[in-house]
C-alpha cells in the first residue's frame, strides 16, 4: 500500500520543480464523473490560483444537454455565472502517459462568497463526510471496481466485442478468476500498473470477472475523499492505457448483451475517533447495534438513492435476476445473492459491502449516498430485517426497474435530500430527466426487430 505524502500549497511548488512540470490539467469531476477543467502551463498555474469555469459545467449530462426551463434555474443562474475553482493541493499527481512533464489536480468549486457549489459531486461527499466528522465517527470505504475490455469500435450501432490477447484469439468463454485470461493483457496491465505507480494509486487485487473480457479492481481501503479521487484518477488511468493497446475500457453498467454487468462494490465502515474502535464491533467482539442501524440505514433509503447508484437506462440492464447483481435490499453475512452483504471479517474489520453500486457511477455522488443511507440508518435508529440466510434471488424485486422510476423516488424522499443537500438533489434529478428524455428518442433494433409487422 502506498502512503502518499500530504502536499500543502507551500510545498506544491517545490513538487512542480522535483518532477520537472511543464504543464498543468486542472481538473473538475462533473455529475457524470468526467474530468472537466482547463490546461495551463506550470508558470500560469503558480500566479493565478484564481481560475474560474461556468457553474453548469459541473451539472451538465452525459450528452451535454442542460435544461431549457424548470427547477434547474431555481439552483443555477440563467446568466451563466462562474465558480471559482481551488487547487487541492493533496490531489497532484503525475499524468504519467503526457509526452511532457505534466501534472494533474483536482479542485474543488466556490462561489462568489467562498461557499462550496453544493451541486459539485466533490462537494457533496465533503458534506456527507463532514456530517460524520461531527459525530466523532471517520467512515471508511473500499470500492471494488469491474470493467470491461472490449475490441476498439467505432460505430455505436454494432455490439461490442471483447478483444483479442496476446494468444491471437478473443474470449469466447467466461474465465471468472482465471490468472492465464488475465495474463492474455499482460502488456496492458504492466502499463496500468505503472500508471498507478507513478500516480501512487493505491489500487490492490487484480482479478478477472465472470465476463468473457470483464476484470476487477480492488482499492485498499482509505477515507472516502481520498478514494473517490483515486477512482477518479483510475477510470482515466484504464482507459488511456487500453487506448495505447488498440482496445477500449469501458465502465458501463452492462456493455455486452447475455454478458454479466459491471458493479462497484463498496465495503463500509465507521471508525469511532475518540476510541479508535470499529463502531460496528462491541468491545467483546459482537456486532454493534449501530452496524445493524447501518444495515436499517441503507435497506430504507437505497431504493430512494437508485438513480444515483444506477445513473442511466443502460443500468438497470445489469440488476436482473440470476445475472450476478442484487434485485433486492435483503442483508446477509457472507451471502452475494443480497444486495447488502457482510463478509466474514474479525471485529476490527466488520463492514458492510453495499452491492447496488453500479461502476458506470460517479464516485463521488455513489459514496456520498451509501455512507448517506448508513448515516441516517444510525442517526434514526432504523432496524434492519432479519438476516437473509437462502438465496435473495428467489425474492422479490426491491429495486426500481427504471431511471425513470428511480427518479421519482429520489425526488420524494426528503431524508436523503437533507443529507446530500436540496440543491444537489434538484440539479442532478433534473439533468437525469433530460437524459432519459435524449433516450427516449431513439428506436432501438429490438422494436425494429419485434414490433415493425407484427404489431
Amino acid at each position: 500500500m502506498v502512503v502518499r505524502q500530504e502536499i500543502t500549497f507551500s510545498e506544491l511548488e517545490q513538487w512542480f520543480r522535483e518532477h520537472r512540470v511543464t504543464e498543468v490539467e486542472c481538473l473538475v469531476p462533473d455529475l457524470t464523473g468526467v474530468a472537466r477543467g482547463k490546461i495551463l502551463p506550470r508558470e500560469k498555474f503558480t500566479e493565478d490560483r484564481g481560475m474560474r469555469l461556468p457553474e453548469a459545467v459541473v451539472a451538465m449530462g452525459v450528452t451535454g444537454e442542460f435544461p431549457e426551463e424548470g427547477p434547474y434555474y431555481d439552483v443555477i443562474s440563467p446568466n451563466d455565472m462562474d465558480m471559482h475553482l481551488r487547487a487541492d493541493p493533496s490531489t497532484v499527481r503525475l499524468v504519467p502517459w503526457a509526452v511532457d512533464p505534466t501534472a494533474q489536480i483536482i479542485h474543488d468549486c466556490f462561489d462568489r462568497d467562498g461557499k462550496l457549489v453544493p451541486f459539485a459531486p466533490r462537494s457533496v461527499l465533503r458534506r456527507v463526510c463532514d456530517l460524520f466528522a461531527a459525530e466523532g465517527w471517520d467512515p471508511v470505504v473500499a470500492p471494488e471496481l469491474e470493467f470491461y475490455l472490449v475490441a476498439r469500435n467505432t460505430d455505436p450501432d454494432v455490439p461490442l466485442k471483447p478483444p483479442v490477447g496476446r494468444s491471437g484469439r478473443a474470449e469466447t468463454s467466461r474465465q471468472a478468476y482465471s490468472i492465464d485470461a488475465v495474463n492474455e493483457f499482460d502488456p496492458l496491465f504492466e502499463d496500468v500498473y505503472d500508471y498507478c505507480e507513478k500516480m501512487e494509486l493505491n489500487v490492490d487485487t487484480l482479478i478477472h470477472e465472470i465476463g468473457a473480457g470483464q476484470m476487477e479492481i480492488n482499492f485498499f481501503h482509505a477515507h472516502p475523499l481520498g478514494l473517490a479521487d483515486e477512482v477518479f484518477f483510475f477510470k482515466r488511468t484504464v482507459r488511456e492505457a487500453a487506448l495505447r493497446h488498440d482496445m477500449f475500457a469501458t465502465f458501463m453498467a452492462k456493455p455486452i448483451a447475455g454478458e454479466p454487468g459491471s458493479a462497484m462494490h463498496v465495503h463500509q465502515s465507521v471508525i469511532n475517533k475518540a476510541t479508535g474502535r470499529n463502531l460496528f464491533s462491541n468491545e467483546d467482539g459482537s456486532p454493534s447495534q449501530e452496524f445493524y442501524w447501518y444495515i436499517g440505514g441503507l435497506q430504507r433509503y437505497i431504493p430512494a438513492a437508485m438513480a444515483l447508484f444506477a445513473p442511466y437506462v443502460n443500468s438497470y440492464r445489469r440488476l436482473a435476476r440470476f445475472t450476478a447483481a442484487p434485485i433486492n435490499i435483503q442483508w446477509g453475512i457472507d451471502n452475494r445473492t443480497v444486495g447488502i452483504r457482510s463478509p466474514v471479517a474479525p471485529p476490527a474489520a466488520r463492514r458492510v459491502e453495499n452491492r447496488v453500486i453500479g461502476a458506470d457511477a460517479n464516485p463521488y455522488v455513489a459514496l456520498a449516498a451509501t455512507l448517506a443511507c448508513g448515516y441516517l440508518g444510525i442517526k434514526n435508529r432504523i432496524e434492519p430485517t432479519p438476516e437473509c440466510k437462502g438465496d435473495a434471488y428467489l425474492g422479490d424485486y426491491q429495486l426500481p426497474r427504471s431511471l425513470g422510476e428511480a427518479l421519482a423516488l429520489l425526488r420524494a424522499e426528503t431524508d436523503l435530500a437533507s443529507v446530500l443537500g436540496e440543491s444537489f438533489v434538484t440539479v442532478y434529478s433534473e439533468i437525469k430527466e433530460i437524459e432519459y428524455a435524449e433516450f427516449m428518442k431513439v428506436i432501438s433494433p429490438w422494436e425494429r426487430e419485434h414490433l415493425l409487422l407484427h404489431v
